[in-house]
């Protein structure tokens, strides 16, 4: 048998074989970038159709990764230093304060302004950020920051402020959480761009909708005996057309939606158009 000629036959067929693997996968490169941009293409076509509104400066977060804390317990002897007041600490965890002093939450314009008021009368107020205000009920709600950034709705890490009919503050309730470390694996996250692109295409953003603004934080994900664990997420906060304001949340991690329910959590995955209703 002539092995040099064999050689010569393997040597071509495998090499024919390499440039055919080789155009392959050029050209199945090819047709991933294409159905990427096709899908961005039709993601940016629909919003155009639905005359979604977005466009809010990008926030970029690079070091967006799950975080654990513990429960913070508060004792008398850290809160005397708190004036004016009359302080319950109930389970350890959590303080109900009763106002002596009247104290105005109001500024020049007539708007509620808390700023003095968590400085002066809350324990580590700095480390809370307004969310919402209730003026009918007449009250404040607070949400706890950790890395500058909120945790969504978490009864552990909220601070709720009331005031009577002239704007001074009768009471309030806060919780605490503490201790606070971070995952530092490397994860792939979910980019705000990506994050409202999610909601469009399944249809969370209702046409004619604005988007106000994209804000990163924090949502809870489990508790382990007095140790909880929290997702980065997205809050996405839509203007509807009638003036409706409407705040959507996504696990930039697992990419699921989370709908808030008073103190209980419901996730559902982003493959579900609708939300269940109650």
């Amino acid at each position: 048998m002539d092995w040099s000629r064999t050689k010569t036959i393997f040597i071509f067929v495998f090499s024919i074989l390499n440039i055919f693997l080789y155009f392959l996968y050029l050209e199945q490169h090819t047709e991933a970038q294409n159905v990427q941009v096709a899908g961005k293409t039709s993601i940016e076509d629909l919003m155009r159709q639905e005359n979604i509104t977005y466009n809010v400066p990008e926030v970029v977060k690079n070091d967006f990764s799950y975080i654990s804390a513990d429960v913070k317990s508060f004792n008398e002897d850290e809160l005397e230093g708190l004036e004016g007041q009359s302080i319950t600490i109930v389970d350890h965890t959590n303080i109900e304060s009763d106002m002596i002093d009247q104290v105005l939450i109001q500024n020049d314009k007539g708007e509620p302004y808390f700023t003095e008021f968590l400085t002066k009368y809350v324990w580590s107020g700095s480390e809370y950020e307004l969310w919402d205000i209730d003026e009918e009920d007449q009250k404040a709600i607070f949400f706890q920051k950790v890395n500058g950034e909120p945790i969504f709705y978490s009864p552990n890490a909220t601070l709720t402020i009331h005031w009577n009919e002239d704007f001074e503050v009768t009471y309030y309730e806060q919780r605490m959480l503490e201790k606070f470390s971070s995952d530092n694996r490397k994860k792939e996250v979910l980019t705000q761009d990506e994050a409202v692109a999610s909601l469009a295409a399944r249809g969370y953003l209702k046409q004619d909708s604005k988007v106000l603004k994209v804000t990163p934080g924090y949502s809870s994900l489990v508790q382990l005996t007095g140790k909880q664990v929290f997702a980065p997420t997205w809050n996405i906060r839509v203007e509807l057309k009638d003036g409706t304001i409407e705040d959507h949340f996504i696990n930039a991690i697992e990419g699921k939606v989370i709908d808030f329910q008073l103190d209980k959590v419901e996730e559902e995955d982003l493959d579900e158009v609708e939300d269940e209703k109650e």
